[in-house]
């Protein structure tokens, strides 16, 4: 037997070597440290509307508006004519690629609409709006 006290066949093993269990722990550990810096999107403080159903999803382009209609893409302002370019570039990379729009629930209609409309018009046809849950004691 390899690394360990010679044992005979007949005898029962009365200890459990845990030392490869916890060295794959760590593993696993660190890898999921290291992956979740990667999966957090910065976020931009906007108050999200309420709704009732809806579902997560995994997007390629985050894009952000707050309460003062900045528009955010991953995190960083950018102006309506920069974005069309990124998604376009997105598009042209990705023939799959998916949005989710986070707007502040305060702002103006047509600037999500503008966002919408700059996604349309690079083809871009999978987004969403990002919501929170509805509160089931507030229905």
């Amino acid at each position: 037997m390899a690394g360990g006290a010679q044992q005979e066949d007949d005898e029962l093993i009365t200890a459990i070597n845990v030392t490869p269990l916890v060295d794959i722990v760590l593993v696993l550990l660190i890898v999921l440290m290291v992956t979740s810096s990667y999966l957090v999107n910065r976020s931009i403080n906007v108050e999200l509307p309420k709704a009732a159903t809806g579902q997560a999803s995994t997007p390629n382009l985050s894009i952000s508006i707050d309460l003062d209609g900045v528009i955010y893409l991953d995190g960083n302002a950018i102006e309506p004519e920069k974005l069309q370019a990124r998604v376009r570039a997105a598009y042209r990379a990705n023939k799959e690629v998916k949005a989710i729009i986070s707007a502040d629930g305060r702002v103006q209609h047509s600037q999500v609409v503008t966002v919408i409309d700059i996604l349309r018009r690079e083809k871009v046809t999978k987004f969403a709006i990002n919501t929170s849950p509805l509160d089931p004691a507030k229905k």
